[in-house]
This record gives C-alpha cells, structure tokens and sequence, in this order.
C-alpha cells in the first residue's frame, strides 16, 4: 500500500485475486456469484484474464454487505481495502451515503 487512500495495482490485484478464491471456497457463494454475473463455472478461468474481470469481482463483493464483512474478518483486512483496490484496477470511486 502507498499512501492513504491508494494502493498500487499488484496489491489490489492481490486482493481481488483472494476475494475471488473466498468466494470459490464455499459452494452456495459461488453459485450465488456466477448467477449474478451470468458467467457458467467453465468459462470462470478463461474471463479471469479479462480486463476488469477482478474489478468486477470486487464490486460484486462490495455489493453483497454480509459477504464483504466476512471476506474482510477472514482476510483481516480493512473495508476500505476491497474499495481501494477497486479503483487501483481502473474502477469508478463509490459514492459513499454519509447520513
């Protein structure tokens, strides 16, 4: 990690990468996952390679709030990681509701 707030594209790929590997370790997750992104359990190794593919994962993770929080537990890292690496893959910055 850089400074505050950013984070360098071999570290959020690293992240992504283990998103995706809590994701394929439970079964119900994975299905749960490939259901919303329409991708078959073949086809998974081949779009991996695809840009934007692992920023897609994190998005998706980030979407589903009891998942991230289990992610982030496991993996012990912060919330804001997932967002962080997320934009070092090339995605928008999330708008954040603050009440």
């Amino acid at each position: 990690m850089k400074a505050r707030g950013t984070m360098t594209r071999e570290a959020a790929e690293q992240i992504a990468i283990q998103a995706l590997s809590f994701i394929a370790s439970d079964g119900e997750r994975l299905g749960r996952f490939l259901s919303a992104t329409g991708i078959g359990p073949t086809e998974i190794r081949a779009v991996s390679h695809q840009p934007g593919f692992l920023a897609g994962v994190l998005q998706y993770l980030a979407s589903e709030e009891p998942l991230a929080a289990s992610f982030v537990a496991e993996l012990r890292c912060r919330p804001d990681d997932i967002a962080h690496a997320y934009v070092a893959l090339g995605g928008e910055a999330w708008e954040r509701e603050i009440p």
